[in-house]
């Protein structure tokens, strides 16, 4: 798209930065991604046995 101004790239570029940014941010400090405890080994093996 040659006939776009350059200013136009720049703002494009700008607000496609500070979004990702922010994104980022929000991701990494946000309370609601905590890590629980996680399952006790006994829960997560699960041995399937299968009847051919």
């Amino acid at each position: 798209m040659p006939q776009m101004m350059p200013l136009n790239w720049l703002m494009l570029f700008s607000f496609f930065s500070i979004m990702l940014l922010l994104f980022n941010v929000l991701n990494y400090y946000s309370p609601f991604n905590k890590a629980t405890s996680l399952p006790s080994i006994k829960t997560i093996k699960k041995t399937l046995i299968w009847k051919w």
